[in-house]
């Protein structure tokens, strides 16, 4: 297995956007092939997120995406990790803590101050996953939302 980078100009990136659909999909989403393919290519053109995908045999498994936040406090940087994902044909093959190890290790390399990741408090096999991988809860905080509709009016939906 291999893990890689993946900018729009990736060989892998079809796949990969393919994937990140099924993803969408997962979590309620209507699928969108093409419409999923432009918006994450433009993420990901535009720097605006980062993604590291596991390719085994020229497909792909699974894939994890960051993105970079200021650390104001210590004039330092912050990753987010927005999404992480692996295909279910592929779990418990150790997967997805290749990717947070990736990621992880990028982050040292590149100074950054804190790495975080939020998922839903009933997700069991993720709060694990991260807490091996040396993730700590954060008490004290709590997460706020204010969802904009289509013509910037404030919905009341939460995404």
């Amino acid at each position: 297995m291999t893990v890689a980078s993946i900018p729009p100009f990736h060989p892998a990136f079809d796949q990969v956007a393919a994937l990140f659909d099924d993803y969408r999909a997962h979590y309620g989403q209507r699928p969108s092939g093409e419409v999923t393919r432009g918006w994450l290519h433009d993420q990901l053109a535009q720097q605006r997120m980062r993604m590291v995908a596991a390719i085994h045999a020229d497909h792909t498994c699974g894939f994890i995406t960051t993105t970079v936040v200021p650390a104001s406090l210590m004039l330092a940087t912050a990753w987010s990790i927005r999404d992480l994902y692996v295909a279910p044909r592929h779990r418990r093959a150790g997967i997805a803590l290749a990717l947070l190890e990736h990621v992880i290790n990028d982050a040292r390399a590149a100074g950054v101050h804190r790495i975080s990741i939020q998922t839903e408090a009933d997700n069991v096999p993720a709060l694990t996953l991260y807490t091996a991988a040396g993730f700590q809860p954060v008490s004290g905080l709590e997460l706020l939302n204010l969802t904009l509709g289509p013509n910037g009016q404030d919905s009341q939906d939460t995404p």
